[in-house]
């Protein structure tokens, strides 16, 4: 998809880019109702130092004043299931519960990333095919799900699926998903803030600084959803959609469109645990939301 054809099918034509030093504000009343630290991307092995750097992180995230209640874990949450056997993915996974309990006491709510899935293509026929491993290991029923917490629902949405020749992958929901979002949001109180959180983002502009690209982009259906304006006109019916958070580019940018605010945060793994990713350094996204729907947030380099 070309970038013009992308932006028309999208219907943009007011997307504001917003800077991100320092916490966004809006206006807000009060105090915070809950404060949340937004991780993706880590991509946790036994190499590259990776555990000790993920420690460093979770200490970070603990050490915030106010203190976070929560973490959104934005999926990737291991370095790589399809380019693995089975026993390195077994360590991958116990070393992931052992660094959470020794490290960390916050609750996390996780979502899955496309490295969370085997979809290996000697691995059809097992019973842990596709994304049932991680879900085990997650304790999750579906892989999509909704949950309440201080006054304001959370969305976590299941954005990687095969893509139509079954080799690869694209972001979308498809439609039993869909329809359940319909429901979801049309249940929902309207006085009832919404953050929604996704793997590949649902709207980002990440895609448009790539190196090799000269006068022409392409937005492939594995960066960003290809259901991206249908997802968009649905949040239009409901306003109190306000916040959709989201990872996987390993690049942090914000859009808001339509009063919706779509964040795209960085990598705690920056490049794979090899430093920053172009301008974007490893880190994690800290939100501090109202009773109102209003948020404040900011990208920390831990």
């Amino acid at each position: 998809m070309n970038r013009r054809s992308a932006l028309k099918n999208l219907g943009i034509g007011g997307i504001l880019l917003s800077p991100f030093s320092g916490f966004s504000k809006s206006p807000a009343a009060g105090t915070p109702v809950l404060r949340i630290a937004h991780l993706t991307d880590v991509h946790l092995k036994n190499d590259f130092d990776a555990p000790a750097k993920y420690a460093k992180c979770l200490h970070h995230v603990q050490q915030q004043s106010p203190k976070v209640e929560l973490i959104l874990n934005g999926g990737d949450i291991v370095f790589d299931m399809n380019k693995e056997q089975i026993n390195a993915i077994d360590a991958q996974w116990k070393l992931t519960h052992d660094l959470l309990k020794e490290e960390c006491s916050i609750p996390v709510q996780y979502c899955l990333g496309n490295h969370d899935i085997w979809w290996a293509e000697d691995n059809k026929g097992q019973s842990i095919y596709g994304k049932k491993y991680a879900m085990d290991q997650l304790q999750l029923s579906k892989p999509y799900y909704s949950f309440m917490k201080s006054g304001w629902k959370f969305i976590v949405l299941d954005s990687v699926h095969l893509d139509i020749d079954q080799t690869w992958y694209i972001g979308k929901l498809g439609e039993e998903q869909f329809h359940w979002l319909e429901n979801e949001l049309r249940e929902t109180k309207a006085n009832t803030p919404v953050l929604v959180m996704s793997h590949i983002p649902i709207l980002t502009a990440t895609l448009m600084i790539e190196d090799d690209i000269v006068n022409k982009w392409e937005m492939l259906g594995g960066d960003m959803h290809t259901d991206t304006a249908k997802i968009i006109s649905l949040f239009h019916q409901h306003p109190n959609v306000k916040l959709c958070l989201s990872g996987h580019i390993h690049l942090r940018d914000k859009v808001t469109y339509n009063e919706v605010t779509y964040i795209c945060n960085g990598a705690v793994s920056g490049a794979w645990w090899k430093g920053n990713k172009r301008e974007t350094a490893p880190g994690y996204g800290l939100i501090d939301l109202y009773a109102d729907g209003k948020f404040e947030e900011r990208y920390v380099n831990y």
